[in-house]
């Protein structure tokens, strides 16, 4: 066999996997899923998961990964746009994988997929400063300390579970400025912090 059609074979392996994950999640929610019941889903042989993921958190970290680097590719380097285009093009990325993002950071989702969502965007945050007007900070400590960084990331994560939720009222670039105005005032409000 070729290198190429093991590749291809892996490939959709791995799609098969994520998609029968993220059906169960809907239908069962993640705590109740087994792997045997993924790969029953997937139809994919106990031997072939195994050979790719340990268990299930393992799988559901290696699509949080990819997604993470899918996501930082659409993001590229940041501007001083009102808000920054960077923003929107997080919420046109969550609108292309709505399906992923609704499910795994849902009521049924993985409590874990939030808390890593939480963390890389706190992560994004920092080296960044995603913020339009970037007003020195009285005590760095808030933000070097990661206090800002993660009730930015909370303030992200939030709003993309309730626009998800409530089937995407506003376009992206409308929650983008929302959530650009909400993070502004609040780097406005610790800049006076002593």
């Amino acid at each position: 066999m070729t290198q190429n059609t093991e590749n291809l074979r892996v490939r959709r392996m791995k799609k098969l996997l994520r998609e029968a994950l993220l059906d169960l999640i809907e239908e069962r929610g993640f705590d109740a899923l087994t792997v045997s019941e993924i790969i029953q889903r997937a139809m994919v042989s106990r031997t072939a998961f195994y050979r790719n993921y340990q268990d299930k958190y393992d799988l559901v970290e290696q699509i949080f990964e990819d997604e993470m680097h899918i996501l930082m590719s659409a993001l590229g380097n940041f501007g001083p746009e009102r808000p920054p285009q960077q923003w929107v093009n997080l919420f046109e990325h969550v609108a292309e994988y709505e399906q992923l993002y609704r499910v795994l950071l849902g009521g049924k989702g993985s409590p874990w997929f939030v808390m890593k969502m939480r963390a890389s965007l706190a992560e994004l945050v920092k080296e960044h400063t995603l913020v339009p007007n970037k007003q020195p900070i009285a005590d760095r400590r808030v933000f070097v300390n990661g206090f800002l960084p993660t009730l930015l990331a909370s303030l992200f994560v939030d709003a993309i579970t309730w626009w998800l939720e409530q089937g995407r009222p506003y376009s992206p670039g409308e929650m983008a400025q929302y959530c650009s105005k909400l993070a502004a005032s609040i780097f406005q409000e610790a800049s006076a912090w002593e």
